[in-house]
């Protein structure tokens, strides 16, 4: 429990604590259980996402496949939409607002590994949380970087790389991922 505690403040963990390790099991089987469900049986899918994500609504929409670490991590406001492969590594905590659309194949991050060689291999990890505001849309293929946090009313353009925050009422795109437009 100590190393879960510290991932998810954004310290440095041993990501290979058996405590780690088992919760990451019982989330991996969870989300091939989610994946199981028949697509049209939208009651089963919805009490599954209810059981493994932190926060999510009765309208809550993840169309399958749908992969995270954590689940219990994940928090969604109301009417979230996410497509199909939507992948969340959510060792620290991953806050979206309501009335956010999420495009196919989207990853959001927030694991952190050391770029040295030496220090990487210790499998000591840190997290940085994703925040993501109200009514934003992220289109197909984006990834969203550790430690990103995205203002309401924000668009974030299909294949972008978001590595730092984005202002609330803007369509950011590319890679990195920039300001291209503001909305007010």
């Amino acid at each position: 429990m100590v190393e879960y505690q510290k991932m998810v403040r954004g310290e440095e963990y041993n990501a290979c604590d058996a405590y780690l390790i088992q919760l990451l099991n019982k989330c991996k089987d969870d989300c091939w259980e989610y994946n199981q469900i028949r697509p049209t049986d939208l009651q089963a899918r919805n009490l599954k996402l209810q059981q493994m994500l932190g926060t999510s609504e009765t309208d809550t929409f993840i169309v399958q496949p749908f992969w995270c670490d954590y689940g219990t991590n994940i928090h969604v406001g109301k009417r979230f939409f996410a497509n199909f492969n939507w992948t969340v590594l959510d060792e620290a905590p991953v806050t979206i607002g309501d009335d956010c659309f999420i495009g196919p194949n989207v990853g959001i991050y927030t694991a952190c590994h050391s770029t040295i060689p030496e220090e990487r291999n210790t499998r000591r990890e840190w997290a940085k949380p994703v925040t993501i505001g109200h009514s934003v849309w992220i289109g197909g293929g984006a990834t969203i970087l550790p430690g990103v946090t995205i203002g309401d009313n924000v668009t974030i353009g299909a294949g972008s790389v978001v590595v730092s925050d984005i202002p609330s009422d803007v369509v950011a795109v590319g890679n990195p991922a920039r300001v291209i437009k503001h909305l007010k």
